[in-house]
């Protein structure tokens, strides 16, 4: 069965970049003993992406190849942006429940991951589209910046595991209750 996960790394104090929207500090864990493999093993998995266009201009500024030629890459955006052929990037302006359908079939039986972009992962979630969240734990503390969901899920999240890597790095792995997400505010 296809899942929709959000993976991503975040301070413990909850920002997934800096407040100048950096990930300057999250770069000091790349040679962190078995997170790299980790990640790899995740990705091998995925057959569709999800980002914004934030997202995407980062990656595009990272320089090198385009760093998912196995899946399928859907950007949400409302601005042209440049698209190299041959990367499987799409453009859409189209609301994420019109396409999360082509997603999940496009990831032919792997799963769907939205990278980055607590916005976009948001607007999943609150149409009952998101399955679980892998969040990485930096020890670090940022004191502010992107958080990792601006929106509130409401019903409590089921642990699905938990692991501890060198380094003080974790990541917590967590199922999402299905149409319990909800906008800004939601009681």
């Amino acid at each position: 069965m296809t899942l929709t996960r959000y993976l991503v790394a975040a301070s413990i104090d909850g920002y997934i970049a800096d407040p100048e929207g950096s990930l300057d500090w999250l770069f000091q864990f790349n040679d962190t003993e078995g997170l790299m493999a980790h990640v790899d093993a995740f990705v091998a998995g995925t057959g569709a992406v999800a980002m914004g266009a934030a997202t995407y201009e980062f990656m595009l500024d990272q320089g090198g190849p385009w760093p998912y030629p196995d899946q399928r890459t859907w950007v949400f955006t409302h601005r042209d942006l440049p698209v190299t052929p041959g990367t499987g990037v799409e453009l859409t302006r189209d609301p994420v429940e019109d396409v999360h359908a082509r997603m999940v079939e496009a990831a032919g039986g792997r799963h769907v991951w939205l990278v980055g972009g607590g916005d976009l992962v948001g607007q999943f979630a609150a149409h009952g589209l998101l399955d679980e969240i892998w969040l990485g734990v930096a020890p670090v503390v940022l004191g502010g910046g992107t958080p990792v969901l601006p929106r509130r899920l409401t019903g409590r999240l089921e642990v699905m595991g938990v692991t501890q890597f060198p380094d003080g790095f974790l990541e917590l792995r967590y199922r999402v209750p299905s149409g319990r997400a909800g906008g800004p505010g939601t009681q």
